[in-house]
């Protein structure tokens, strides 16, 4: 397939010109700033962003192991989304703006692959929908990275602007369609970790917290050591007097 090629006045186009013109008029520094960013740096942040998902989660035991098969869901999204685009890829064989536009401003060369739809605004957007499935604070924040990637892979020159509203289509169609089974499949993975000596991925502290809210398998601290000890001291003065 030929890849969605217009005749006429094309929006697509006027939009990736608009904003990979301004990677023309940007200073050296800032262009390598955003294809670093763009190809590698908002990833990075959203794996940082589901580590510091899954600490707080886990030190909130009332909220149990659905919160936690929650988080796990969001890479394995991404994953999945991920696969879902190959055939996609080779069904519509778009090629790469820069092949078919002269005049860009490419930062990143040596792309041969096909450009829709967007690999980078897939992953990013399925792990954004995953983490707001799971925890809505952290998942606003993931989607607002999502979109950051999609702007950055634009002005980079590599992706059309539909490339990443179909790339964030397909992340969030996935995050979304397939989290009632995740959730079937995960929650009792999750549940049964939660009960093995890998009890501190779900829980912080792990069983031993559990025990020791509700009072078994705690050591005697001081002062419960010494309560026998003053009781007992108490019933032999009421027996003098």
């Amino acid at each position: 397939m030929a890849g969605l090629a217009f005749e006429g006045p094309n929006p697509d186009v006027d939009v990736l010109d608009g904003i990979n013109g301004l990677a023309k008029d940007a200073p050296q520094w800032v262009n390598r700033a955003m294809e670093f960013i763009g190809e590698y740096g908002i990833i990075a942040a959203l794996g940082v962003l589901c580590l510091i998902a899954w600490w707080v989660a886990r030190r909130r035991p009332e909220r149990g192991p659905a919160a936690i098969a929650g988080l796990v869901w969001a890479p394995l999204a991404a994953g999945l989304a991920l696969l879902a685009n190959i055939p996609i890829r080779g069904f519509v064989e778009r090629p790469r703006p820069f092949k078919d536009h002269a005049g860009l401003a490419v930062l990143i060369p040596g792309k041969s692959d096909f450009s829709f739809v967007s690999d980078h605004a897939t992953l990013t957007m399925a792990v954004g929908v995953g983490l707001f499935i799971a925890h809505r604070r952290f998942g606003l924040i993931g989607i607002g990275l999502a979109l950051l990637e999609g702007f950055c892979r634009v002005y980079m020159g590599v992706h059309y602007p539909t490339d990443v509203i179909g790339g964030f289509a397909l992340g969030t169609a996935v995050a979304l369609l397939l989290a009632p089974l995740a959730q079937a499949l995960l929650v009792p993975l999750t549940t049964a970790i939660e009960r093995s000596p890998l009890a501190w991925l779900v829980r912080a502290g792990g069983r031993s917290t559990e025990r020791a809210a509700d009072g078994r398998d705690a050591e005697p601290g001081p002062m419960m050591a010494a309560e026998p000890a003053l009781r007992h001291h108490e019933r032999d003065k009421d027996l003098a007097a």
